[in-house]
């Protein structure tokens, strides 16, 4: 009987997998599909006679834009974990006055959505001569990032034990060198999560990218996508190869990172 019901969830298990997993292989597929197969009816469900244009389009045309996803991507990793690290220890740690407050402020904030914020930062960027900027750009990704990183800091900082503070303490360590010495190598797995996150959310980005940065000579890639996307025609074999290519590092560093963000996500979940 046990057995059986094994057997049952492997399958379904394999089934949702399989179906979840589809969208990256049509992606796969499209992009080695040539321009004039693109529109056939029924489409290849295999590359038949596969063509690699769209991948030497994306080494020709997007390696630049790569290049600058990957500086706002790590700009805002830095960005995010300079502000949310700190100020979690402040509302978890250091009693700070309205903390519950702050925690709720900031995840009514995680709800605004981008859309809203992009205008709002487009006014303020005019004004600062911040668009079409690498910098205007990792500002604007990290206010999208801090919200869940100082939330994500400091319910595992809550659960840090009191006792490891107060002998750092007696050491004579102050507020900032309990920080830097003690709270910091605990949360490494949070910082890890907190980094992963704020990445991907900087390298997917479009909204702000389309909003603040059209016109700059570095554009993300989300906007090297959008480029091949015409009036009249589009060029679907190369979008597809170009989002492989910038699915790549994002799928290694979820790879790499997988059991530090299982950590990270719980961390605070389970308190002694």
């Amino acid at each position: 009987m046990n057995a059986r019901r094994a057997w049952w969830k492997t399958a379904l298990g394999i089934l949702f997998t399989a179906l979840m997993l589809f969208p990256v292989y049509w992606m796969i597929n499209v992009s080695l599909t040539k321009t004039s197969d693109l529109r056939l009816s029924p489409p290849h469900v295999f590359p038949i006679d596969p063509t690699f244009e769209g991948y030497a389009d994306v080494l020709r045309q997007q390696l630049p834009n790569l290049g600058t996803s990957l500086i706002i991507g790590l700009g805002c990793v830095a960005l995010t974990l300079v502000i949310a690290a700190p100020a979690a220890y402040a509302i978890s740690l250091l009693n700070l006055r309205a903390g519950r407050s702050l925690n709720f402020l900031l995840l009514v904030a995680q709800m605004i959505p981008a859309v809203v914020m992009a205008m709002g930062f487009y006014a303020i960027y005019v004004r600062l001569g911040l668009l079409n900027s690498v910098a205007g750009l990792i500002l604007a990704d990290s206010t999208i990032a801090v919200p869940f990183g100082v939330l994500l800091f400091t319910a595992f900082m809550s659960g840090i034990p009191r006792e490891l503070l107060q002998a750092a303490r007696i050491d004579g360590a102050g507020a900032w060198r309990v920080f830097i010495s003690v709270v910091l190598p605990l949360s490494r797995n949070s910082a890890l999560t907190v980094a992963l996150f704020a990445f991907l959310w900087a390298w997917s980005d479009f909204v702000f990218a389309s909003t603040l940065a059209r016109n700059s000579p570095l554009r993300p890639i989300t906007l090297g996508i959008y480029a091949y996307i015409g009036n009249n025609t589009t060029q679907w074999n190369a979008i597809m190869a170009t989002a492989v290519v910038a699915s790549i590092p994002a799928a290694i560093l979820l790879v790499v990172a997988q059991r530090y963000v299982a950590a990270g996500v719980t961390a605070g979940a389970v308190k002694d």
